[in-house]
């Protein structure tokens, strides 16, 4: 099994401003840990930052300062040149994120090969049904291609893609938010069974905290690039501290009130919001960011 422990993270980009550049924080000092078995729930607005981790960890970016360990059962640290081995990402768009030219076979086997997981075409081949078949999907889908498939299969197939190399940790960016309402579920559902099966570290990126809620361990907000409120998920969704976490919860739609796209309770300021504190549920106390 595999563990990752993120440490003081901090993603700075260089941006125009005018005739100059200005350095942009993305990522402001975010640490957490990714557990086997166990899935972590990075929930805020868009540009709040989740993305971005989810990029550093799967070293599509490298981070301005902190660290990022990934270590095995004995604690040996993991091989950079087996990282990817060890952590793969399943993107928001399933469609963008396959080659529309190439077969779903292709894209399950070039990771098997990369990897050296099999040896020969035959052996390939019954791998890639292996893995379609995880994902519930059956062995004509080997032939096809991307477009040939509905989003909820694209999907089903990058997952298969992302376990293929053998993955202990999978980070979910957004999996679910470009599929149907109808078949979300579905897709989370598989997700949990691939986790038990496989005792996988998910690292699951949402704008929905109904998602969050029934699908993760752990929950931390993201605002302005920091953890504003961590916990266990229950208590994250049913007893939020911080102002940012409240007004997320409000925005959420209230069945309670037919036609209402909010709660009618007074939603926070957003110019009140401060980023500079964070309520960490696990201690019941508030933290303050470092300077």
């Amino acid at each position: 099994m595999t563990r990752v422990e993120v440490t003081d993270l901090v993603k700075e980009f260089s941006v125009r401003d005018g005739l100059r550049r200005r350095r942009f924080r993305a990522v402001d000092g975010v640490s957490f840990a990714l557990e086997p078995g166990r899935t972590v729930a990075l929930v805020g607005e868009s540009g709040s930052g989740k993305s971005t981790i989810a990029r550093i960890l799967s070293r599509l970016e490298r981070p301005t300062s902190g660290v990022v360990e990934v270590r095995r059962d004995d604690g040996a640290p993991v091989p950079a040149a087996r990282y990817r081995r060890h952590v793969q990402m399943v993107f928001q768009d399933p469609f963008a994120s396959l080659n529309p030219f190439h077969s779903i076979e292709h894209h399950i086997a070039r990771p098997l090969r990369i990897h050296r997981r099999t040896r020969g075409t035959d052996e390939t081949h019954e791998r890639v049904v292996e893995m379609l078949e995880r994902v519930n999907l059956d062995a004509s889908f080997a032939s096809r291609r991307p477009h040939e498939l509905s989003g909820g299969q694209r999907q089903r197939v990058a997952i298969a893609r992302a376990l293929a190399p053998g993955a202990q940790v999978v980070l979910a960016d957004e999996p679910v938010s470009m599929l149907d309402v109808s078949i979300r579920l579905g897709v989370l559902n598989l997700l949990g069974r691939l986790q038990r099966e496989d005792d996988l570290a998910v690292l699951y990126i949402t704008h929905d905290l109904a998602t969050a809620r029934h699908f993760s361990d752990e929950i931390l907000v993201l605002y302005r690039g920091r953890v504003v409120e961590r916990g266990p998920a229950d208590a994250v969704i049913l007893d939020p501290h911080h102002d940012y976490t409240r007004l997320l919860a409000l925005a959420a739609p209230d069945p309670e009130r037919i036609g209402k796209v909010v709660s009618g309770e007074a939603a926070p300021d957003r110019a009140t919001l401060d980023s500079a504190v964070c309520f960490n549920h696990f201690t019941g106390e508030w933290e303050r960011a470092a300077a």
